[in-house]
C-alpha cells in the first residue's frame, strides 16, 4: 500500500488546475479561493487534506481542519 504525501504532487495540481505551468496554476488557484504556499522554485505546494475539503465542497476553517480530540476509555474493559 502506498503512503500519500501530505501535500499533492505537482501532477494532481494539474489535473485540478488544468495547468501545467506554475504560473497557470497559481492564477487558476487565486481565481477560485485556493491557500496554498509557493516553493523557492515559485510551484504551489496545496496540502492534501486542503484539497479533499475544498472539492467535497466544505470551506475549510480552524474549527473543521483540526482532528477531533479523543482519548483512550477502558473503563468498559475487563
Amino acid at each position: 500500500m502506498e503512503i500519500q504525501s501530505e501535500t499533492l504532487a505537482e501532477e494532481e495540481i494539474a489535473a485540478i488546475t488544468g495547468y501545467m505551468i506554475p504560473s497557470g496554476q497559481i492564477a487558476w488557484l487565486n481565481r477560485n479561493g485556493w491557500k496554498y504556499v509557493l516553493t523557492r522554485a515559485r510551484r504551489p505546494v496545496v496540502g492534501r487534506f486542503y484539497a479533499r475539503m475544498k472539492l467535497a465542497g466544505v470551506k475549510p476553517s480552524a474549527e473543521n481542519v483540526a482532528a477531533e480530540a479523543w482519548s483512550l476509555d477502558l473503563s468498559k474493559v475487563g
